[in-house]
């Protein structure tokens, strides 16, 4: 397996990751929906320190909005700004709202100034994950539309 870069060691180790990919196809097991987790090193020049823009381009480059039902869900972390943003797809948007999205936010700025970084991550997957089962139950024609690996930029 390639070692990934410095920036994600420093963050994460490699079983970090894999607990994150885990947890992410484990969330998927109960829904139609995706869940992806991305990680960038820092927001890109110009980015003006908006990761919830950042964060949205992220998803579209990664193809996101084209699942079936549109209620994909991307957490996005830049590391060295510690920034961090939660999208999701108009599918799931129009029924958790922002107000949602800046709860699991909060939650995990609590556990990575605690120092629990894959918590953070993992605990957000599956909070996510409960409520796209909630409103995207897996069906038996359900097919995994996106990756399930933690992408990097």
């Amino acid at each position: 397996m390639a070692r990934h870069p410095r920036w994600v060691r420093r963050a994460f180790a490699e079983e970090d990751l894999a607990a994150m990919t885990e947890a992410i196809a484990a969330a998927e097991r109960q829904t139609s929906a995706e869940i992806r987790v991305h990680l960038e090193d820092r927001l890109p020049r110009g980015a003006a320190d908006d990761a919830l823009a950042r964060a949205r381009e992220v998803f579209t480059r990664l193809g996101m909005q084209q699942t079936a039902q549109r209620n994909g869900v991307l957490i996005y972390l830049a590391l060295a700004d510690h920034h961090l943003a939660i999208v999701g797809d108009e599918g799931i948007h129009g029924r958790v709202g922002d107000g949602y999205w800046q709860r699991v936010r909060d939650l995990m700025v609590e556990r990575l100034h605690a120092g629990r970084a894959r918590d953070a991550v993992v605990d957000a997957v599956a909070e996510v994950g409960r409520v796209l089962t909630t409103h995207f139950p897996r069906r038996p024609d359900d097919v995994n539309e996106l990756s399930d690996r933690v992408s990097l930029n």
